[in-house]
């Protein structure tokens, strides 16, 4: 059976997948949520909060250092 974009299950014909679409959209139907990843939508907040934080705390020369050694890692194969 077909998954939808957060693992939800759908019709495997064109026709059923089109009237679960159409229905979804009018509100006829909720959408039945993909797997949970296990986290904890608190830590996850935090976790934001964190980053945003550490972002604004570096210098643009920590930031274009950070940057050039992630990149050089990215494309080093």
């Amino acid at each position: 059976m077909p998954k939808g974009p957060r693992g939800e299950k759908r019709p495997a014909d064109v026709i059923g997948n089109a009237i679960k679409v159409a229905r979804l959209a009018v509100g006829d139907e909720t959408e039945e949520l993909g797997p949970d990843d296990g986290k904890d939508p608190n830590a996850k907040a935090l976790g934001a909060k964190g980053g945003a934080a550490r972002a604004k705390s570096l210098t643009e020369a920590r930031r274009k250092e950070i940057a050039k050694k992630a990149a050089t890692k990215r494309w080093k194969k």
